[in-house]
């Protein structure tokens, strides 16, 4: 490590004014009255990690009760630590540009770098915490064994070692570049994920072609595509549906299966696995629905167990149980856990559709799961689920639209993993002085 590279703690930080750390409001100065559906986001545990910060879970409260809580306003560079629960304690969001003024929430505590002190960059210090080896730190240091938490005086005694300002600003850039990059992914998986949601909704739920051409309007859509449409309804047990679409229940669309646990205790299921072997878990942190890797792998012997076998590349894989709604699809041959319900699409059906389809009849599965402990759909009672089947013409056109999309998010996730790679090998040895800086520069730009 270089000579000028300075050895402190957070807690060094704060005492000389160069930092600020400060817990959320406590649960007292926020009640459920105080939650509104459009007002000032609040930011939880639940939506910080990676340096990021999950828009979809924020919750919101009145600008009446956010002014009362001026003092827990964020701004663009503070850090985010999620203070408690298993998975969370320890990772770090960042604020952003355009999330000032959200609010800190009760389970967080906030780190405020001074930055015209001139010895800390929070972009530099921001990775220095998202650092997989520093949220191990975190979460060994955190307090309780069934529900781990942090507090200020955990992490003001975090080590660091802070290289010269401008080296920790090229260091963030590099780093920024890469995450820079896995971002700008995220956000364009996310545009194509909904536009094929929209597609969905559009064609199989509000049927918008055929209402569309049964009021004499141009159902806007070539002409060849819109002959596939019938201009009229029908009754049918799922209520009006297209004519001539019949309902038919998921069964008829796929092959469903589940899945089971090679024994833990032999080790010959498991040692050395090479076979893709999934439980919900895998599932639960995916930003798209795309399965490229599992936690675990099993062997033959362990493949062996499994009755389903290797589900192929294509099936829709959705969480059965605790929770239910975990949805992917496997790009992977992979063995699945009894946790899963497994679709394997029949020919002519689109994968795509099925994965869409489960999304949105989400509360449908959900009303015939049953358990005393926790919730859990069968596959004897997900079969019956109605759905109403698209004839195939229709079926190949959505297909033919919505394969692009998806392939281009499944191309996505792939050179993102590649990057979080590069970034996670890259990162201990920048902020340990083990790597040059020009050096690390090249892999970036390669990588990039």
């Amino acid at each position: 490590m270089a000579g000028e590279w300075r050895c402190c703690t957070i807690g060094d930080l704060c005492d000389e004014g160069v930092a600020e750390l400060q817990t959320g409001p406590f649960g007292s100065q926020l009640h459920a009255h105080d939650y509104v559906e459009n007002g000032i986001a609040v930011v939880p545990t639940e939506a910080i990690c990676n340096r990021q910060i999950d828009h979809s879970v924020l919750p919101r409260i009145e600008p009446r009760k956010a002014a009362e809580l001026a003092r827990h306003r964020l701004r663009p560079g503070d850090i985010l630590f999620a203070r408690r629960g298993v998975q969370a304690t320890g990772h770090i969001g960042c604020i952003r540009s355009g999330e000032d003024g959200f609010i800190c929430g009760t389970g967080a505590i906030r780190l405020r770098v001074i930055e015209s002190a001139g010895q800390v960059r929070p972009d530099f210090l921001s990775h220095v915490l998202a650092n997989p080896a520093s949220v191990a730190w975190f979460k060994f240091h955190a307090i309780g064994a069934t529900m781990p938490n942090l507090n200020e005086g955990i992490i003001r005694s975090f080590p660091l070692a802070l290289p010269p300002l401008s080296d920790q600003g090229a260091i963030a850039v590099i780093l920024g570049t890469l995450d820079d990059k896995i971002e700008l992914n995220r956000r364009m998986s996310e545009t194509l994920e909904a536009m094929a949601r929209a597609l969905f909704k559009s064609w199989f739920v509000d049927f918008d072609p055929v209402r569309a051409k049964a009021a004499g309007r141009d159902p806007d859509m070539p002409e060849s595509l819109a002959d596939h449409f019938p201009d009229c309804f029908e009754d049918s047990d799922l209520g009006e549906i297209p004519a001539c679409w019949g309902v038919k229940t998921i069964a008829d669309l796929a092959e469903v299966s589940g899945g089971s646990t090679p024994s833990t205790g032999q080790p010959m299921y498991w040692e050395g696995g090479t076979h893709h072997w999934a439980t919900p878990k895998d599932l639960s942190g995916l930003a798209v629905p795309v399965l490229l890797e599992t936690e675990r792998r099993i062997t033959d012997a362990g493949l062996a167990q499994v009755g389903s076998g290797l589900q192929p590349r294509g099936t829709v894989l959705l969480s059965s149980r605790a929770p239910i709604g975990y949805l992917a699809i496997a790009e992977i041959s992979v063995a699945i856990n009894q946790g899963f319900i497994a679709m394997i699409p029949k020919s002519g059906v689109s994968s795509i559709f099925l994965l869409l389809w489960a999304r949105h009849v989400h509360e449908e599965i959900i009303s015939r799961a049953n358990g005393s402990t926790f919730l859990e759909i069968s596959k004897s009672n997900f079969r019956p689920i109605p759905v109403a089947a698209p004839p195939c013409e229709v079926m190949n056109e959505f297909e033919v639209r919505a394969r692009p999309w998806y392939d281009r998010i499944v191309a996505n996730e792939r050179e993102s993993r590649t990057l979080a790679a590069l970034r996670d090998t890259l990162l201990p040895k920048l902020i340990s002085g083990e790597l040059r800086i020009r050096d690390a520069e090249r892999f970036a730009r390669e990588g990039a």
